[in-house]
């Protein structure tokens, strides 16, 4: 079967099957690290009070059957060792139903996460590595060549996630048609990092430079992902670079990463021979199994339906951004920043141990990755998701009413809980119960250049009031009942 065969995409699914078990690696080390005090049975957000009124037909997950922090542990490493397996290439070297069912684990085990996570597993990126997961099983071994409707259904997959991140941002804030965006993105991004403060630096004329090629990228490369070789290399490469310079400029979890890694379905191995005498090359291949042939034409099948879905989408005006059309989180619609926000706001959580709720003597909570002090530089901490602090960010968005979460987190830094201390990058009070907590609202701004020589600040804040009067254990237990 010549037809079904991509004889020259040797590398592509190299890069394909173990670049996305590695991302699966980091989002299950993320759920052993932060699920349990964000949404375990004493977490912020129980799970078992999430499965008691949402029915398993809507949010499919072994968590149904039961929750424990157990079993989550149990998942989490499980999940994280067959896809670590895959990382190495072991269900690779056997037929092509041992990598089916190593990614098939994979993905079933992180989807019964993804479920249950409510609004800290609410991000478009859970859905894009769980269709990338699932089409990945169907990639086969190194036994037989990848199937041609797998490699085609990777490209639609970028072409979904790059098209219509830029019709959302088309139709969207006008500040992506007159190319000024870049003005207030690095500054007001969710989670920046050490790079953002001299990416918003540069010279105003070279951020209209920046967004006009964004929009290249996305509006026009993506088509060419579809059209003969070398063409499909070269717009791949384009997809690589613009997102190495999104990961140069912010923290946006694995999404830039994975976005990279699924570009490689319209890169050649061919092309790859011309590019770099060392390339591998194609390898020989055995005939591919009929059973085989037949289960991914099945499944190829499944996935064009599925696909009116998001298609519809792309024409709408009306467009939705990173929406799942169904409970499997397969061919979703992805996009991202439709509107840019221009000014920052930042949440300080501080502690007291004094009796007396108006004294001076508040000490802040300093957050692993968002803005809190102003002297402190943020880091880098992409691939790696911290689902605390952007629920931070999201929370400056609003009111502290619209995040429940927040409260019980609040009540938990007065229990002086050390899970959820875990997940900050400072305790002020060193394990001890503060008497009081209490949450303000700031205005961030990045430093000039002056300002950074002067004062060793790469930050300047001011506050702008009160989120949260101070509160102590009491009162916060019984506002939750």
């Amino acid at each position: 079967m010549d037809w079904f065969a991509a004889e020259s995409y040797d590398v592509a699914r190299f890069v394909l099957q173990r670049g996305i078990a590695a991302v699966y690696v980091i989002g299950f080390v993320a759920a052993l690290r932060q699920f349990r005090p964000l949404l375990g049975e004493h977490g912020l957000l129980p799970v078992p009070r999430f499965v008691a009124r949402v029915p398993s037909r809507l949010a499919p997950s072994l968590f149904h059957w039961r929750y424990s922090d157990r079993l989550l542990l149990a998942v989490a490493w499980s999940g994280g060792v067959v896809a670590a397996s895959i990382v190495v290439g072991l269900p690779q070297a056997g037929p092509p139903w041992l990598p089916l069912l190593a990614f098939g684990v994979v993905w079933a085990l992180y989807l019964s996460i993804v479920n249950v996570g409510q609004v800290f597993y609410s991000f478009g990126w859970e859905s894009l590595l769980l269709e990338a997961g699932f089409l990945a099983a169907f990639l086969g071994s190194d036994a037989v060549a990848p199937p041609v409707t797998v490699i085609f259904l990777f490209r639609w997959l970028v072409f979904r996630l790059e098209f219509g991140a830029g019709l959302i941002k088309m139709r969207g804030d006008p500040c992506w048609r007159d190319l000024t965006c870049l003005y207030y993105h690095h500054e007001t991004q969710p989670m920046p990092n050490q790079g953002s403060w001299f990416f918003h630096h540069l010279p105003r004329p070279l951020h209209k430079v920046e967004v006009a090629a964004n929009h290249v990228t996305q509006l026009v490369v993506p088509f060419l992902l579809f059209v003969p070789q070398p063409v499909a290399s070269i717009a791949a490469g384009v997809v690589v670079v613009t997102q190495g310079w999104l990961m140069l400029s912010g923290n946006f979890a694995w999404l830039n990463a994975l976005t990279m890694l699924l570009a490689f379905s319209a890169v050649g191995d061919d092309v790859l021979d011309a590019a770099l005498p060392w390339s591998p090359g194609t390898q020989p291949h055995a005939p591919t199994p009929p059973w085989f042939v037949v289960l991914v034409l099945a499944m190829t099948a499944v996935m064009v339906v599925l696909s009116y879905w998001p298609a519809r989408n792309l024409l709408d005006r009306h467009q939705k951004m990173n929406a799942s059309f169904n409970r499997w989180h397969l061919a979703g619609a992805y996009g991202a920043f439709g509107s840019i926000t221009r000014r920052r706001d930042e949440v300080v959580v501080e502690g007291t141990e004094d009796e007396d709720p108006f004294t001076t003597d508040w000490r802040e909570y300093e957050f692993k990755g968002k803005p809190g002090s102003p002297g402190r530089m943020p880091r880098q901490w992409a691939p790696y998701h911290l689902r605390l602090d952007w629920g931070m960010w999201f929370l400056a968005l609003g009111s502290a009413a619209q995040h429940r979460w927040f409260t019980v987190f609040l009540m938990r830094l007065l229990e002086a809980d050390r899970a959820t201390l875990r997940l900050l990058a400072t305790d002020p009070f060193a394990g001890r119960r503060p008497r009081y907590v209490r949450a303000r609202v700031f205005r961030y701004r990045y430093s000039t250049w002056e300002e950074l020589r002067r004062t060793h600040q790469w930050w300047s804040r001011t506050e702008r009031g009160i989120l949260v009067a101070p509160q102590s254990l009491g009162t916060m237990r019984q506002l939750l009942g």
